[in-house]
């Protein structure tokens, strides 16, 4: 999670006004993407890193530092994203406030049989990430 944190702090200032979220995916002990959010309309972290991994990726875990995004906006729904590539597991390091999320993309990812486990390193993301959060 701390190299997902590293990614997100790459974000700033060019994805504003959405959050700067980190994303790593590691596979057998070795990180194997990286990813972070990009400017309003193009990719967000979990998608930047998923475009450089080919296939099913049944025996990766995503290291994220905000939840997946449930909803589509300006992009598709990161959560689905990690769900059609059959990520194996998911470590959230905060749940989303944003009316539009809370505990949605987490939701997803459970419901497609992805482990999900939430709060590793929240203090150092919520410090991170809590000024450009929506409440």
């Amino acid at each position: 999670m701390e190299q997902a944190l590293i990614e997100g702090r790459k974000a700033l200032p060019q994805c504003l006004p959405n959050p700067p979220v980190g994303c790593v995916p590691v596979q057998a002990g070795s990180i194997i993407a990286r990813g972070y959010t990009n400017a309003p309309g193009k990719h967000h972290a979990e998608v930047m890193a998923l475009s450089q991994v080919e296939g099913e990726l049944s025996d990766v875990t995503a290291f994220v530092t905000l939840e997946p995004c449930s909803f589509h906006g300006r992009t598709p729904s990161c959560a689905l994203a990690l769900v059609e590539r059959k990520i194996g597991a998911v470590y959230v390091a905060l749940v989303d406030c944003d009316p539009r999320n809370q505990g949605r993309g987490i939701d997803i990812l459970k419901a497609a049989g992805i482990p999900v486990t939430v709060g590793l390193m929240s203090a150092q993301a919520e410090q991170d990430l809590s000024p450009y959060l929506i409440h």
